[in-house]
């Protein structure tokens, strides 16, 4: 599973160490949970929503000849 879900703490605060996250990445926030995915080096990366919330992400990743 590519979505690692982030930690918030008990004051609802996104706990992010910049430093440790992948150089290319996208967060998603929906309904109080955070997730975080690395991005492939060549692939498109859509976000699926349905009725304002996230229900699928899905990467179509490739390759360069």
């Amino acid at each position: 599973m590519r979505l690692k879900e982030l930690e918030i703490d008990n004051n609802n605060n996104l706990i992010l160490d910049i430093m440790e996250i992948p150089k290319s990445c996208v967060i998603v926030v929906c309904e109080g949970k955070v997730k975080l995915a690395e991005l492939p080096p060549f692939a498109e990366t859509k976000i699926y929503t349905h009725q304002g919330k996230v229900q699928r992400v899905k990467w179509d990743e490739g390759e360069t000849f």
